[in-house]
């Protein structure tokens, strides 16, 4: 087995990672910090206790609504017509984008009285003229949560308000937020807007500001949603781009308004600042190359199908190593796409990932003369 290192650097001191956590800790319930780019997770606190996730049920009926504008099965400009059910919502003191009966709401409005106005009313009027009822819109977002991989939560409604069975985790939150900033970014961009003017039908424009206290403090910070509950208390799942990386926080029973704001302010602060997000190598790119054996080449060219990311406490970037290993040289022929050989990853002295390194090329097998040439070549001088 050949071992191709790319960095290596020596050990010094030995360090745990959760020597960073030290002395750390967030006044919430419960708690979860993540690395988007490497997917680690930095912090948590009893992060798959059982919660009611309140607004921040909101990003869920938001993604169903972006699935069905990403398959064009929706518009945004599409109209839908406010039941009596949905204008309940506005005049019973929760949250609301006052709507009225009749009204017809494009999508998009309704788009925006969910995420920046936080509006109930408008998540029954967007549920009902995407799946007929509230109820079979909640099987919708039941499916995606289980595509997702939200193994400990269930939607009751399409809000969060009050429900002994809309219930989630702060991990399941994170799953959540992570993938509607993947998938639809484009559609995220509602998420850091400050406020939303609608001009309701039989009054006023109005306008109302994003219930997110983060986004106003000029800090990088672009979502993601507020809840609150009476029992649960105040939650949050924030976002932060700095410096080309970003984090994604999600926070629960925070005691008070002025609590979830400063609390999730240092979550995401302590991971800027503990840690570093360091680029190992990009999807489809050529990484390096590996000798080929008895091949129209002598090199062949290698990449990973993924971006990788790796997430280690700050200034400690001289402990990592990153290792090739493989058979070789690769015996020719090769086909494009090929798996021929093993990425592999360390801090210190763990192994924090193993990928496969694929082909980027065909390279064929030398005709019977070239190859016969070689292989005395090699029997006399060792040269391959």
């Amino acid at each position: 087995m050949k071992k191709k290192l790319l960095y290596l650097f020596l050990i010094l001191i030995q360090l745990n990672f959760t020597d960073v956590h030290a002395n750390f800790n967030i006044k919430a319930r419960t708690a979860i910090l993540q690395d988007y780019l490497s997917g680690k997770i930095l912090y948590e606190k009893d992060a798959d206790r059982k919660i009611f996730p309140a607004s921040m049920t909101k990003i869920m009926t938001a993604i169903i609504a972006f699935d069905l504008l990403k398959s064009n099965e929706i518009n945004l400009d599409d109209k839908f017509i406010v039941s009596e059910n949905a204008w309940r919502l506005s005049e019973a003191g929760y949250s609301s984008m006052f709507i009225m009966i009749g009204d017809e709401i494009s999508v998009e409005n309704l788009l925006k009285g969910i995420i920046i106005s936080s509006g109930n009313d408008a998540c029954i009027a967007l549920a009902e003229g995407i799946a007929g009822s509230e109820e079979e819109f909640v099987n919708l977002m039941n499916e995606k949560a289980q595509e997702i991989g939200m193994t400990n939560s269930n939607f009751s409604n399409s809000s969060g308000i009050n429900s002994p069975d809309n219930i989630s985790t702060v991990r399941d939150i994170l799953l959540m937020s992570n993938y509607l900033i993947k998938n639809y970014p484009k559609y995220y961009e509602y998420f850091k807007e400050e406020k939303f003017t609608w001009d309701r039908t039989g009054g006023d424009s109005i306008t109302q500001g994003n219930r997110n206290p983060l986004l106003y403090k000029n800090i990088g910070v672009d979502g993601i949603k507020t809840g609150y509950l009476a029992y649960e208390k105040y939650s949050l799942a924030s976002s932060i781009i700095k410096n080309k990386r970003r984090l994604i926080g999600v926070g629960s029973g925070f005691d008070t308004k002025n609590a979830r704001s400063k609390q999730s302010l240092k979550l995401l602060t302590w991971g800027l600042t503990k840690f570093d997000t360091i680029k190992i190598t990009e999807k489809n790119k050529n990484l390096t190359s590996l000798q080929v054996w008895l091949g129209t080449k002598k090199e062949l060219n290698v990449h990973v199908n993924k971006d990788i990311y790796k997430t280690i406490p700050k200034a400690k970037k001289k402990y990592l190593k990153v290792i090739i290993s493989y058979d070789g040289p690769i015996a020719a022929p090769i086909k494009k796409n090929e798996i021929v050989a093993k990425l592999k990853i360390f801090f210190k002295d763990d192994n924090i990932g193993n990928y496969d390194l694929l082909a980027s090329e065909n390279i064929k097998k030398q005709n019977i003369l070239s190859r016969l040439i070689e292989s005395i070549n090699f029997l006399l001088w060792g040269d391959v």
